[in-house]
This record gives structure tokens, C-alpha cells and sequence, in this order.
């Protein structure tokens, strides 16, 4: 006799009403970050830095910010979903401390919060709070974080790449953002070479990405570890501010850059005028040709003199479509253009500039759509802030496991792989002769574990 179709689709096991006292855990791979954040002393900045008033409830700052960090790294990204993770207390039991509520956790991130803070000047219309005393101690925690990985992946250039994202909020207390949605517009620069977030500003969303960012990069550069001899910086046209490209050429300082800049009237026409023979191809696409040129252009603002230090160059990207195609707004042709005082061949600048797509970018997905900082929990602005730093140094976290610790193939593994591999494996917790031991299902997963695990201990703490 046939099966029915739903014999066929029914898997051959049925879910028992009994509940296994057993301290099995779906996460035995958590514990690597949380020790790793342990073992760099970033942990131990946080009991010292971040002081906050609350009812006591027997935990300390920093076991409730790697609280957040197991829970993100999981998988959860609210403050609810600390309901779920509670009940592992198998987990528990290897961080050795009872996990809090989601209510406990509420009330830290609200003590982030602090009214009637100094205000940065960021626009004629909008502003942006200094951060609080608990936020900075964050800030101290993720630095900490860098000089590990710098002290044992030294580079010696830094490329800082910047970027604002836009994070979607319902409540009311949030701005409105260009789009149109309530929000935020927190800004963040990263180290490319070390996939590290050096610095981030969190802002209302009606703060323009185009102002305060001389002062982002000031901060972002006065938080580099030492070592570094060469700093550069990406950015896009919200970069594009005389503030920024005089900072960076400075005396002493002298950043090299390349900025994509604003198509003005004034550089457009300078564009329209380059003769033929200026455009040289970048590459032949399916549906585009893309070229560039120099454009010998000089805006009349008084600051780009010729006779400057660094002579500021414009290079300019042309985007034509291939015989008969057009755009989506009706034109045959598309130009951009990039700033910048580095004296390298023009092509190798603009695909140089091309690949902060791949860090920058990067970075700001895998915080949103990785992590959890699309998750606001709060109408407080403190309160978010500290959210989304401490999904930064969750960020930092996981790219120092990848340099420190996890075998090569997963250096450039983005956080769902690393639950599935790492994070989110079964394992057993047994208690024997006063030692607590974590046994695991396959050998494949306690061999990458006990590598893991035997590279943090190593460590020298920073």
C-alpha cells in the first residue's frame, strides 16, 4: 500500500513531554569569544570604566556586556531573546555566572544614558552629544581590543575607510533621516588591514554625514595602536568637506587620501571640456564601459592653491552604455570624480578607492544584518548608543578570534558561518572530581575548539 503524502514528509521522531535535566548546550563554542575577551583585558576595562547606577544584581559590567556579546554571537539579536539563552545553563555553567534577564539588561543600557550631555557641533541645525562617562569606557574596552590584535599581527599602514549607515527606528523620540524614516545615521571608520572599527560616532538621523567627520578622523587616528607608519584614508562625498582635506594634509601629519567628491557645476564642465584622447579604459563590463581621466581642475574656494605642500588631483570615472542602452534616468553616460594627494598612477588610485566597498560596507552589513545593531532597544539616545558600540566591539571580537585564534579558511569567515562551524556547536558540560568538562559530538569540532581555545590562552594579556 502507498504512503500518503504525509507519511512521507513526517520525519520518523516525535517530541517527548519530559524535560532532560542534562547540562546540554547548543552553544559550546560561545565561551571561545567571551574568553578572548577576557584574556585581551578588555573585560577587566569595562568593570573599571564603565560605572553605572542600578539596582545590584550580583553581576558586574563586564559579565553583563558578554551577556550581549554570547547572546549576538548565537544569534539573538534583543534584549527578549536573553529569555531563550537564560535557560541554557549548560552555557552558564562555562561562563560560571547565571545569565541576567532581559529586564536587567534594559536597565544597564538605559544607565548609558545621561542628560543634558555637551553638545559637538555637527551642522547649523543639528548636533550630536559628547559621549557619556560609560560609553567612553566601552570606547577603552575596544581599544584594548586593537592593541592585542596589533600586538600580535603588527601592521604597519593603516587604511581608514569611513562611512555613515542608516539604522530604521519606531520610536518617536528618533529624527526623521533623509529617507524619510525615523532613525539613525551613526558613522564608523575601519582599519582595512585588520578589519578593525577604530572609531564610531552614533548620531540622530537628521545629522548630515557631510560634517563633523575632521573630528571623526582625529579621534579615529588618536586610537590607532602604535607601530603604524603610513596612514591613509577612504571615504565617499560625504568626506568631501575642506575641514577633512586640509586636516589631513597638515604638517606633520600629511595623510594621504582619496575622496570621492562632489560633481559640482564647475567640475562637471571641466569633465564636458577633456578632449578624446584624455580617457584611458579602466575595464570592459557585460553592459558598461567604464574609463577615467585627469581633470586639470582647480575649484576656486582659496584653499586648493597650486602651490600647496600636496597638490590636490581630480580624477575623474566615466560610465558609458554600450551602443543603444540607457540608464534608468534616461542617459547614455554617468561621471564621478575622486580627490586626492597621492601621487600614485590614476587608475590604481581609483580602484584603490573602489575597494572600501569591501571593508567599509562590509562592515556596516555585518553589524546590521549579522549582528544585532539594527535592533535598537530603546527610545534613549544613550541607551542605543551603547548598544551599537558594544555590537562594534562584538564586531572587533569576532575579527580578532579569525587573526588569533581560527584556522586560515575562516579568516574571512562573516558571523552566520562562524555559529555554524564554531559558535554553535553541541556539547556536554559534566561535572567530576570538583573540574567542569565540556564534551563535544565530533572529533572535527573538539580538535577546531581545543586549537582555538589553546591560541587565546596563549596570549600574552595586552
Amino acid at each position: 500500500m502507498p504512503e500518503t503524502p504525509s507519511e512521507t514528509t513526517r520525519l520518523p521522531f516525535e517530541i517527548d513531554a519530559r524535560i532532560d535535566p542534562t547540562l546540554v548546550t547548543a552553544h559550546a563554542g560561545v565561551p571561545l569569544v567571551i574568553e578572548l575577551f577576557r584574556r585581551v583585558g578588555a573585560a577587566q576595562v569595562v568593570n573599571d570604566a564603565v560605572r553605572i547606577k542600578q539596582r545590584q544584581r550580583g553581576l558586574m559590567p563586564a559579565q553583563l556586556v558578554e551577556t550581549l556579546i554570547a547572546l549576538w554571537t548565537a544569534g539573538g539579536d534583543r534584549c527578549q531573546d536573553l529569555q531563550t539563552l537564560r535557560a541554557d545553563t549548560a552555557l552558564a555553567a562555562l561562563l560560571d555566572y547565571e545569565l541576567p534577564a532581559a529586564t536587567t539588561m534594559r536597565d544597564f543600557l538605559e544607565g548609558f544614558h545621561v542628560e543634558d550631555l555637551p553638545l559637538l557641533h555637527s551642522g547649523e541645525k543639528t548636533s550630536v552629544p559628547a559621549e557619556s562617562v560609560p560609553l567612553a569606557g566601552v570606547g577603552a574596552a575596544n581599544r584594548r581590543i586593537l592593541a592585542a590584535v596589533q600586538q600580535s599581527a603588527p601592521q604597519t599602514i593603516a587604511t581608514l575607510d569611513v562611512d555613515a549607515t542608516l539604522l530604521e527606528a519606531h520610536k518617536r523620540t528618533a529624527a526623521v533621516t533623509y529617507e524619510g524614516m525615523r532613525g539613525y545615521q551613526p558613522v564608523v571608520v575601519v582599519w582595512a588591514e585588520q578589519d578593525l572599527i577604530v572609531h564610531d560616532e552614533f548620531r540622530d538621523g537628521n545629522v548630515p554625514a557631510g560634517c563633523g567627520n575632521a573630528r571623526i578622523l582625529e579621534r579615529a587616528v588618536a586610537r590607532l595602536p602604535p607601530g603604524l607608519t603610513q596612514i591613509f584614508v577612504r571615504g565617499d562625498s560625504a568626506l568631501y568637506e575642506q575641514e577633512v582635506l586640509a586636516w589631513c594634509e597638515a604638517p606633520k601629519r600629511e595623510i594621504e587620501y582619496a575622496i570621492s567628491a562632489d560633481m559640482s557645476p564647475p567640475l562637471r564642465a571641466e569633465i564636458g571640456r577633456l578632449p578624446a584622447s584624455a580617457w584611458q579604459l579602466d575595464r570592459e563590463e557585460p553592459d558598461v564601459i567604464r574609463e577615467w581621466a585627469e581633470v586639470p581642475y582647480v575649484p576656486e574656494d582659496g584653499d586648493h592653491r597650486k602651490d600647496r605642500p600636496c597638490v590636490r588631483r581630480y580624477l575623474a570615472v566615466r560610465v558609458r552604455k554600450r551602443q543603444g542602452e540607457l540608464f534608468m534616468d534616461g542617459n547614455t553616460v554617468k561621471h564621478f570624480a575622486i580627490v586626492t594627494n597621492r601621487e600614485d598612477d590614476g587608475l590604481t588610485l581609483i580602484r584603490w578607492h573602489r575597494e572600501k566597498a569591501g571593508t567599509v560596507e562590509h562592515a556596516h552589513h555585518v553589524l546590521k544584518n549579522e549582528l544585532a545593531a539594527a535592533a535598537l532597544p530603546s527610545g534613549k539616545f544613550g541607551a542605543n548608543a551603547a548598544w551599537f558600540r558594544l555590537n562594534v566591539l562584538t564586531y572587533n571580537l569576532l575579527s580578532a578570534l579569525k587573526r588569533l585564534a581560527l584556522p586560515g579558511d575562516l579568516s574571512t569567515a562573516r558571523p552566520k558561518r562562524l555559529r555554524f562551524l564554531v559558535f554553535n556547536t553541541v556539547g556536554k558540560v559534566i561535572h567530576h572530581a570538583r573540574q567542569t568538562w565540556l564534551r563535544l559530538t565530533t572529533a572535527v569540532q573538539q580538535e577546531l575548539l581545543v586549537l582555538a581555545r589553546s591560541k587565546i590562552l596563549a596570549l600574552s594579556p595586552t
